[in-house]
């Protein structure tokens, strides 16, 4: 597994981005370490909460983490404002880069394969794993 450094550019939207590289170079999924790096807006859903927060302004990327699948994503984001709140949760569609956002992604490689599927315990679709043998077995 080699690591993917990626770095986006002023005006890129960070999860679509991050979503279209790891799915054209690595199919299987692979998960983001980390990320640091600036937005001019950010698309939030809050921990519990059903709908997103969108804010506008500058903001720090202090944290992002998570797991890129061809099935969906699950993105976790921290930021902070010009004045040091900060704020996280679900990264969505519109976290827009303003200056730049450097991203760590680590592929699974060929052995394993990551997508989500419905989860009637929890209410969404979570994380699976397979084995390559499993999938063409």
């Amino acid at each position: 597994m080699t690591p993917l450094p990626l770095r986006l550019r002023p005006g890129d939207d960070l999860r679509r981005a991050i979503e279209a590289a790891v799915l054209v170079l690595h199919p299987e999924g692979a998960f983001v370490a980390c990320g640091i790096g600036s937005l001019s807006s950010a698309v939030l859903r809050l921990a519990g909460a059903a709908k997103t927060l969108t804010l506008a302004g500058e903001f720090e990327i202090l944290s992002l983490a998570g797991s890129v699948s061809a099935d969906g994503s699950h993105l976790h984001i921290s930021i902070a404002d010009a004045d040091g709140r900060v704020l996280g949760g679900h990264a969505g569609p519109g976290c827009i880069v303003r200056t730049t956002a450097e991203i760590l992604v680590l592929p699974l490689g060929t052995a394993r394969q990551i997508g989500r599927e419905f989860d009637a315990a929890t209410g969404y679709p979570e994380l699976v794993i397979r084995s390559c043998s499993e999938e063409q077995g």
